[in-house]
């Protein structure tokens, strides 16, 4: 009888602890997952598109880390060797600076298979062939300005120097992933040798900002209260305060638009790896392509991806465009600049 009831001690026991591994295994597959993407309509996108189907498929939970992409980049950096971040997105430029301070882990076809969704331009390998980001959408930076009053369409970036806007204009700052390549791409349309950028800082130095904003969704405010009438702008920003019925509109000036991407990429030593990768290859179906066209105008970079017309005409590329029609810049040229370029802003843009 001691035996018996030893051995139902036993298996009482050995069931219990069967059930406690089961159930921890179940939390670890749970385990919620930190993603770092933007604030604004682009995190409520990301949020829908990507973030809600992923935690339907999985039960895992998204728990979103606002910032841009400087933010994050500061955060990655300072969480090296221990991230809580298990997922980032960062723009183009601020991407290949996070890979190259070994922040990032290689995505792979085998564990992330819808990679191969991906056109052939918007997979970024590194010197070493890793895949260290991959794109989900690109947009541009043009002229937005207010309707109400600005009867036309700006036809040149001149425009911005307009004295009937003085006050009201807004442009990015070096905080933002646009400044710098803004000041470049103004160095480029104005014929203006990288090696001495001192006419662009002369005549950005004239122009009479409302403010020189530090995100897009800070730029979109300016917009909404009225504070800005006119400026450089993302199409994604400007169409969605149109979308609201705000008098906003977007031109594509004479001397053209730069355009960047926004991209993915796995931290490395994330905290959950398999619930990161899996939530990137649902950023990579063409549902959610599709879902960010629809809601942020995002070109996008999975393969035969269709969208409407009333969104095909809102794309970077405009109507019938692809990849291949967008004014994407050198990064790794852009990234040898950002310290000098940070340095003369501050010297000589701010300070009046």
């Amino acid at each position: 009888m001691k035996a018996l009831n030893k051995t139902k001690a036993f298996n009482k026991y050995s069931a219990a602890a069967v059930f406690g591994a089961m159930a921890m295994a179940t939390a670890a597959q749970a385990q919620d997952l930190r993603v770092a993407w933007y604030g604004g309509n682009w995190g409520d996108a990301f949020q829908s598109c990507i973030a809600d189907p992923y935690t339907k498929a999985t039960g895992i939970k998204v728990i979103p880390e606002i910032g841009t992409s400087n933010t994050t980049l500061a955060k990655l950096r300072q969480q090296k060797g221990q991230p809580e971040i298990d997922v980032a997105f960062l723009d183009g430029g601020i991407s290949e600076l996070a890979d190259a301070d070994g922040l990032l882990r290689p995505i792979k076809l085998d564990s992330v298979p819808n990679l191969g969704n991906l056109q052939k331009p918007a997979v970024y390998k590194n010197g070493g062939g890793d895949n260290f980001a991959g794109s989900i959408g690109y947009y541009s930076l043009g002229i937005a300005y207010n309707k109400k009053e600005i009867s036309k369409a700006p036809a040149s970036w001149e425009e911005l120097w307009n004295p009937d806007y003085a006050g009201a204009v807004v442009i990015p700052s070096p905080a933002n992933s646009a400044g710098i390549p803004f000041i470049v791409f103004l160095a480029n349309i104005w014929k203006t040798p990288l090696s001495d950028l001192t006419p662009v800082y002369q005549k950005l130095k004239k122009l009479d900002v409302a403010a020189y904003f530090d995100s897009s969704g800070a730029a979109s405010n300016s917009f909404q209260s009225g504070e800005a009438v006119i400026g450089a702008h993302f199409n994604v920003g400007a169409w969605g305060l149109a979308d609201k019925g705000l008098p906003i509109g977007f031109s594509v000036p004479k001397e053209g638009v730069w355009a960047t991407d926004a991209r993915v990429h796995l931290v490395k030593g994330s905290p959950n790896q398999s619930g990161a990768e899996k939530f990137i290859n649902q950023a990579f179906t063409k549902e959610s392509a599709q879902c960010l066209a629809k809601n942020l105008y995002l070109g996008p970079a999975v393969k035969d991806v269709q969208v409407d017309a009333s969104v095909q005409e809102k794309m970077p590329w405009g109507v019938n465009g692809d990849i291949s029609k967008l004014n994407l810049l050198d990064w790794s040229e852009i990234n040898k600049l950002r310290a000098s370029i940070t340095d003369a802003w501050n010297r000589e843009v701010v300070r009046k």
